[in-house]
């Protein structure tokens, strides 16, 4: 039976995966989840996967520093929020990903060239990794650490890491967290631009919200999707053009 490493610092998109892979895969034995790059080394030492699938963006040591150690002995497959430009970099690459969310489409073809692949031993990933991060880096600048906002006569910081989410009208954009709301100037087309997309979705032309602050998706009358939050008593809506990033939720 083969075995598999989840590396991922969001605990619902570990379960995502895993939920997914079960449907396509059922009988991949999941031996291990890693909170981080160095809890995944730590676990792949120890576990000896088959199958390593590595977030790229976790704290401490990322996904490609994982993968340095972990490509020794294990296919690697990246899971990664990047746009569909940088994931060019990948097919040159030769390297296996996948996006998040992940499509059951996808999924399953990833899953059939591994099956391919688990007969002969990994290939050193070495040199790839390395150009892989060049083009990573350079496509991507460093996303937003804080919000500012002028409340009265000072500016206020925000760390996003706080932010359950930012919903606009026409000339202000809400920012939200569990004890306090500010607004600002930036539109949400210039903000999704700017935060990272592991952690931030947009999920409607004027509302995005933070992945790990959802508590529950659920669908109403009309069959819309609504978003629950942690730590906040508003609902969010899904418009049409989004609830695919909810298809495995």
């Amino acid at each position: 039976m083969p075995t598999a490493l989840i590396a991922d610092d969001e605990r619902l998109m570990r379960e995502q995966l895993r939920e997914a892979l079960g449907k396509v895969w059922p009988e991949l034995d999941i031996i291990a989840e890693a909170r981080n790059g160095l809890e995944a080394i730590s676990l792949s030492q120890e576990k000896q996967p088959d199958v390593a699938f590595l977030d790229i963006r976790m704290p401490g040591c990322d996904g490609l520093e994982a993968a340095r150690s972990i490509s020794r002995h294990a296919h690697v497959v990246f899971v990664t929020a990047y746009d569909q430009h940088a994931v060019a970099a990948f097919d040159q690459g030769a390297i296996d990903y996948l996006l998040k969310p992940t499509e059951p489409e996808r999924l399953a073809l990833c899953v059939q060239r591994l099956k391919d692949k688990l007969a002969a031993s990994p290939t050193d990933m070495g040199q790839l990794l390395a150009l892989l991060g060049t083009r990573l880096e350079a496509r991507h600048p460093n996303y937003l650490q804080s919000i500012q906002a002028g409340v009265g006569n000072s500016i206020q910081l925000i760390p996003v890491g706080e932010i359950l989410f930012f919903t606009s009208d026409d000339k202000y954009t809400r920012v939200c967290t569990s004890t306090t709301e500010v607004l600002i100037r930036a539109p949400i087309r210039e903000l999704v631009t700017q935060l990272d997309p592991g952690q931030f979705w947009q999920i409607h032309r004027a509302s995005i919200v933070r992945f790990d602050a959802i508590l529950r998706v659920t669908r109403d009358d009309r069959g819309h999707l609504l978003l629950q939050l942690r730590g906040h008593s508003e609902t969010l809506e899904v418009s049409r053009s989004f609830q695919h990033l909810f298809r495995q939720m």
